[in-house]
């Protein structure tokens, strides 16, 4: 991706399968299916780059790239690595584009984007948390369109999309659960019904788990194995990273951090619990807490604005919320023992006003050594980090090129 997204590397980037004692052929095949699988993942590598990554000699792999390029597969670009000329080695436009839409609280973005990893167009619009999912759908449909339009891109050339969304799907199901912050939505199948909207093969996931994909392969993440992206904004929910991949649970609700119990007592949550965690960090929450002394007009936004600038009432809720979101940090510490906790959503905004109350929860509530090499940080791709998440889904699990299809040595990857 331009947008500082090159050079990046997928953790769950193993080659499908390695090439077996079979016919040169089923070699052969196997050889471009490993060259393929490592430039669709990286986005785009050097000759010397794909040969340690796979393995095959410097001959093999320079033999390989010039079978891919007379087949438009990929293309050789002039570049330089370690102050000596090279060829950086990426897939062809030949190879398709990804699609990702993300559903937040209140927005839709909407991007495009190549298997060189470039984002071809991106916008992003308002939406009624009140409209229902079929609404919802229409509108990314239509988004997509005049993206399409705006790239140059004609629908028969998306490999496949990426769909976010705010709360858990059922892994058997495919339905969107109960706990969702997009009420008209509960029990809809958002890859069904998107797909047939789009007639396009779709992907979908929690935000949460997408935001933490897009941290962990071109933002604050690159180079964990084991780490938490936490979104708090209209919802608080974390995608969990362990052993480099993301994990889901075998029903697809791993990391609703936001339904930790913090007060038996506390107000009545979404989910019909009580003093759930998130019922005191969501965005309505926090900004009813300041309306009486600062209007009703105020945003998360704004607050975060003016708790930076020194009002005393924003620091204090901000601050509240640090300690409250800690707790559920520190309960995440003791359990996984990461290596980083990335915060997301429109809260992650406030920065150290908001990190300095989460460490000094987590130093109060962590046991030492589960905390003593964990950092938290601010994600490095801001709102984007959903959007982008859902490209990366599809990089890594819809290839374009297919062996399979073709009758001599042919190709199966992808890249972005």
């Amino acid at each position: 991706m331009s947008d500082g997204m090159t050079g990046a590397r997928f953790p769950e980037a193993q080659p499908p399968g390695s090439p077996s004692s079979g016919s040169q052929s089923s070699l052969h095949r196997g050889n471009l299916d490993r060259v393929l699988h490592a430039v669709r993942m990286a986005g785009a590598l050097t000759q010397a780059e794909i040969a340690r990554g796979t393995g095959l000699s410097a001959a093999t792999v320079s033999n390989i790239v010039r079978e891919l390029k007379a087949l438009d597969m990929v293309e050789v670009t002039p570049t330089s690595s370690g102050g000596r000329r090279a060829r950086a080695v990426s897939l062809s436009r030949a190879s398709g584009v990804v699609v990702g839409i993300d559903f937040g609280h209140r927005h839709l973005r909407v991007a495009i984007g190549d298997f060189a990893h470039r984002v071809l167009a991106e916008e992003h619009v308002p939406i009624d948390v009140d409209s229902s999912a079929d609404e919802g759908f229409a509108l990314a449909d239509r988004l997509l369109g005049v993206l399409l339009d705006r790239a140059g891109v004609v629908r028969s050339e998306v490999t496949g999309v990426g769909l976010g969304v705010p709360g858990p799907i059922d892994i058997d199901t495919g339905a969107l659960g109960s706990t969702t912050i997009l009420p008209g939505w509960v029990g809809c199948h958002p890859r069904e019904a998107m797909g047939e909207r789009l007639g396009l093969p779709v992907l979908v996931d929690n935000d949460a788990n997408l935001g933490a994909l897009g941290e962990l392969v071109w933002g604050a993440g690159v180079g964990c194995t084991e780490m938490a992206y936490l979104k708090v904004s209209g919802g608080v929910g974390a995608g969990l990273v362990i052993g480099g991949r993301l994990y889901r649970g075998p029903g697809g609700t791993a990391g609703e951090i936001g339904h930790i119990t913090l007060d038996e007592s506390g107000p009545v949550c979404r989910c019909g619990n009580r003093g759930c965690l998130e019922t005191f960090t969501n965005a309505s929450y926090l900004l009813d807490l300041l309306r009486g002394s600062h209007g009703t007009d105020l945003t998360i936004q704004r607050m975060i604005e003016l708790a930076g600038a020194g009002d005393a009432g924003c620091r204090r809720v901000v601050a509240d919320a640090g300690r409250h979101v800690g707790v559920g940090v520190a309960s995440l510490t003791n359990l996984l023992n990461p290596q980083r906790i990335i915060l997301g959503g429109d809260l992650a905004g406030a920065g150290d006003l908001l990190i300095a109350p989460i460490v000094e929860s987590v130093g109060r509530y962590a046991i030492p050594s589960a905390s003593r090499r964990l950092s938290v940080v601010t994600g490095s791709l801001g709102e984007r980090a959903e959007v982008l998440g859902a490209m990366a889904m599809v990089m890594s699990e819809m290839a374009p090129f297919a062996i399979e299809r073709t009758p001599e040595p042919q190709i199966a990857g992808a890249a972005m």
